[in-house]
């Protein structure tokens, strides 16, 4: 009788909404039944509560953690009203993820028993059964359906039955006892010689549309399009036997092979071969889910980022070749030119993929993909890609935390699955990262590329004064109130009137917006600020062309925004602005010829503002504007009294800023605009705001 097949992806249209429930349902308990099953490999109780590594949780967690995230999720979804058992659901919350390798955590928690998680978990089971059976189903199920956050639950079970069965892995081996579910495979032979394949030149196009009828998570929308030059790659993974070649040179021990942060780790664990590996006397074995077995060196190495990557700098020395891991994009060149596509519903992979053999590795010539093996399965691939959100990247209001975190540039995308990646795990769109220093059922094959592998911004801007004004530029606009710098650069385009349009300078430019604004109009756009690290956010949009930043909603909560070019028009004037960090008192002498200066709430920020004013109308050209903005704010932290231009008492009266501009300026400037009061709105959480008048003048050099 044929295997029944692990059930695959539900397509999450139709129009069958009985037949779509009773699908899902069975991918429900599906998906439990085998996650429970996994834990029948656990020896005693106590098993449970022993940490297979010291950085991860007892394995009593992870039995708790997946029915906990239901709960969780599906009062979220308003599926349910209240907590089932409001401790567990504290304690098996959080602390899901590796640590890092250097900061044990050695919290102790009051585990419940193995009875009464069990119990829990059957709870919840029962629970999400009703809901299946009876929350009203529309098709197809969406994004912002209920239902999605079911499948949301299921997925994220089907994550960790592959965590959990590494951490099994990882366990003493007198805690762990062989199950006829969980059968390795049994046949290895002599490692074949791996080769180099030419791979031509391609596109790639990545990235989920929300019609798209099969669940993904976060990371997998939006878009990505990338030109991927021709390389090599090699034609298996990398064996057990190929890798042992980097073992017996010493690779382990030689520092120059490891970057910065692989040699801290290899210090810090005493590394001298793989994780999996066991010397015994003078042979080698492999420990596996359950048992150690005879080194099968067919199979595929099974390391961590810094082991592959210091086998690739490895490889690079002793063939002379450029060989690196691949991006990801690289990857899917591979997946494209393999001809390869998703795991058939109705029959096996051809791929030791989603639980359709044994439960491990295959030798690494058993499964042909086009010229290569194993593009897909076995073992994950090691890239050199950190994971990066996809231009249109959204979270999903459910699971806000799902891959956030993880936009650190400490965490590489593996691709392709193993034999246990099940569900979303085994999709072509599926985009999982992990810290360089975790282990998973993953391995790597190398590429030979003359070029380098490009890198993708993944960072979103914490600090809270540049996400503020990262906002204040590029953001929402606030009780109706007009963006600010976009406001002041269509002033001052619309004051120009007919006149020379050359060169524009936008002094005090802060994060940038108002320069990108003016090059709408102008031919040539000078951005200045004092701060470098303002200035870094309109140098990333005009060279990356996106922003991304979080924002605080109430306390240590926050959210995410991406802003980009393209989306707000901007994307075709990036070439006609530079930006430089400067001194508004000490500009340098390249920084003239301007036929408009924009100076936006910058003067009452000077430590001598006088001195930047007296001398402005250098770097004008005769005939060109100065426009001026400011809510005259001043402050002695930044401007010493004596050097103030206005608000304060002179010879008895009032002395205001803008008498103070008069008496400056006047010399060289006729006033032919304002004073008009233009408001601006700076967002400090969802619900504080700083409301603001600020007064904008407009001046002609006229000497």
């Amino acid at each position: 009788m044929p295997k029944q097949l692990f059930p695959r992806n539900p397509i999450l249209d139709g129009d069958n909404v009985a037949a779509k429930r009773e699908e899902i349902c069975e991918y429900f308990h599906a998906t439990l039944d085998r996650y429970e099953q996994l834990f029948e490999t656990l020896r005693s109780d106590e098993a449970y509560f022993k940490k297979p590594i010291p950085l991860r949780h007892p394995l009593i967690f992870y039995l708790g953690h997946t029915s906990t995230f239901f709960t969780n999720k599906l009062l979220l979804a308003g599926l349910i009203t209240e907590r089932i058992n409001p401790k567990m659901e504290s304690m098996f919350a959080v602390g899901v993820d590796e640590m890092s390798w250097d900061d044990l955590n050695t919290t102790h928690y009051d585990w419940p028993s193995v009875a009464e998680v069990q119990a829990y978990r059957n709870t919840v089971r029962d629970i999400v059964n009703r809901i299946i059976e009876e929350t009203p189903l529309t098709l197809p199920i969406g994004w912002d359906s209920p239902w999605w956050t079911i499948m949301m639950g299921i997925e994220h079970e089907r994550i960790h039955l592959e965590t959990s069965s590494v951490l099994i892995r990882q366990h003493a081996l007198e805690y762990v006892i062989p199950h006829p579910a969980w059968e390795p495979y049994r046949k290895s032979g002599p490692a074949p010689e791996n080769q180099l394949i030419d791979v031509p030149d391609g596109v790639v196009r990545l990235g989920k549309d929300k019609t798209d009828p099969i669940y993904g998570w976060d990371n997998e929308y939006g878009a990505h399009i990338a030109e991927v030059g021709a390389f090599q790659a090699g034609k298996f993974l990398v064996s057990n036997r190929e890798f042992l070649d980097f073992v017996e040179a010493n690779g382990y021990g030689t520092e120059t092979l490891w970057e910065e942060e692989g040699c801290a780790w290899q210090r810090h664990v005493g590394a001298e071969h793989p994780t999996f590996w066991v010397r015994q006397g003078a042979e080698w074995r492999l420990r596996l889910m359950t048992k150690e077995i005879p080194m099968p060196w067919d199979w595929p190495v099974e390391v961590n980022y810094h082991e592959a990557k210091a086998f690739c700098n490895w490889k690079a020395i002793a063939s002379g070749q450029p060989c690196r891991l691949p991006t990801e994009d690289e990857w899917y060149r591979l997946y494209d030119v393999a001809g390869l596509s998703e795991v058939p519903h109705l029959e096996p992979a051809a791929a030791n993929i989603h639980l359709d053999h044994c439960a491990s590795s295959h030798p690494v010539n058993e499964f042909p993909q086009g010229d290569f093996y194993d593009v897909v399965g076995n073992v994950w691939q090691w890239t050199e890609t950190p994971i990066y959100p996809f231009e249109g990247f959204e979270i999903h209001p459910h699971y806000d935390d799902f891959t956030t975190p993880t936009f650190d540039g400490r965490h590489n995308l593996m691709k392709g699955g193993s034999w246990i990646s099940c569900g979303n795990e085994s999709m072509k769109s599926a985009r999982y990262a992990f810290r360089r220093h975790f282990f998973q059922h993953a391995g790597f094959r190398y590429v030979v590329a003359a070029a380098p592998a490009v890198q993708h911004g993944s960072h979103y801007e914490t600090d809270k004064s540049l996400s503020e004004y990262a906002e204040f530029h590029y953001g929402d606009t606030y009780f109706s109130v007009p963006n600010f710098p976009k406001a002041l650069a269509e002033l001052a385009i619309a004051a120009m009137d007919g006149r020379p349009a050359h060169k524009a300078l936008d002094l005090g430019c802060a994060s940038g917006r108002a320069t990108f604004e003016l090059a709408r109009h102008f031919d040539d756009v000078t951005g200045i600020d004092f701060s470098a690290r303002f200035i870094g956010q309109g140098v990333q949009l005009a060279e990356q062309g996106v922003l991304r930043y979080t924002l605080t909603d109430e306390g240590d909560l926050v959210f995410y925004r991406e802003r980009t070019l393209a989306g707000l028009g901007l994307d075709k004037v990036k070439d006609k602005v530079t930006f430089y960090q400067g001194d508004a008192c000490n500009l340098k002498p390249l920084f003239t010829g301007y036929d408009l200066i924009l100076a936006a709430n910058l003067i009452d920020r000077l430590y001598d503002p006088a001195k930047l004013l007296t001398a402005i109308h250098t770097r004008l050209n005769p005939g060109g504007l100065l426009l001026i903005a400011s809510p005259y704010t001043w402050l002695e932290e930044h401007t010493k009294r004596e050097a103030w231009v206005g608000g304060f008492k002179r010879d008895g009266e009032s002395f205001g800023t803008l008498d103070g501009l008069k008496e400056i300026l006047g010399s060289h400037f006729k006033l032919v605009q304002g004073p008009t009061e233009v408001p601006f709105v700076i967002r400090e959480t969802r619900r504080k705001f700083q409301h603001t008048l600020s007064e904008v003048t407009i001046w002609e050099r006229v000497a």
